[in-house]
């Protein structure tokens, strides 16, 4: 097996995320003594947000493309490569104002590939990205998952979306939730971590 590990909260130490996605990838190892796990910090090494060039580099056939094409649509293809790697993707998703990092969306938007990671036909979209596990481990400062709070939450619905077009639509959700809540941040890493079931 082998783990790619995203992070993209820029917390270090302090972040629930990557505390809960270590937990997931110890888990994983635990039960998978072969496994390799690759950690990609998208705070330490982000991708840019895509310019004209990205844009144009994507639409243009490889033989066409002129120099600075060739070099923007490095990180895009890196990006790829790396994911399609992957058998089991951990991705870390803090909650900033109720959707995801920047960090992770332009992730997104580098792997999210017209004619590489997903295709259109008579029949409609097809995400060509098949046979992955992914595993979100959502940090919110408050509760998401259920109540009168549930409607803002745009991590879970967002990735779920945009990961199924691309064709994963093995997705498992799991919740550290409540941290910056008097009553809940004291025990909710570790109810988080008991939920882990692989």
């Amino acid at each position: 097996m082998k783990i790619l590990h995203l992070i993209s909260s820029p917390r270090g130490a302090a972040s629930f995320s990557i505390k809960l996605g270590n937990a997931i990838v110890e888990k994983l190892q635990a039960a998978n003594a072969a496994a390799t796990v690759k950690v990609h910090s998208l705070i330490d090494t982000p991708f840019p947000h895509l310019e004209e060039a990205h844009l144009n580099s994507f639409f243009t056939p490889a033989e066409s493309r002129n120099p600075e094409q060739a070099e923007a649509v490095k990180h895009s293809d890196g990006a790829i490569a790396e994911l399609m790697d992957a058998d089991t993707i951990v991705i870390g998703v803090p909650m900033y104002n109720f959707s995801i990092h920047s960090t992770l969306k332009a992730w997104i938007d580098h792997i999210a590939r017209a004619g590489i990671t997903f295709k259109y036909s008579e029949n409609g979209p097809e995400g060509l990205v098949k046979n992955k596990k992914v595993y979100l481990a959502i940090s919110t400062g408050g509760v998401y998952s259920e109540g009168p709070m549930k409607s803002y939450d745009f991590t879970e619905p967002y990735l779920r979306a945009v990961l199924g077009f691309l064709g994963i639509t093995d997705i498992t959700a799991l919740r550290v939730e409540g941290v910056n809540m008097p009553d809940l941040k004291d025990s909710a890493l570790d109810k988080a971590i008991e939920k882990i079931v692989l």
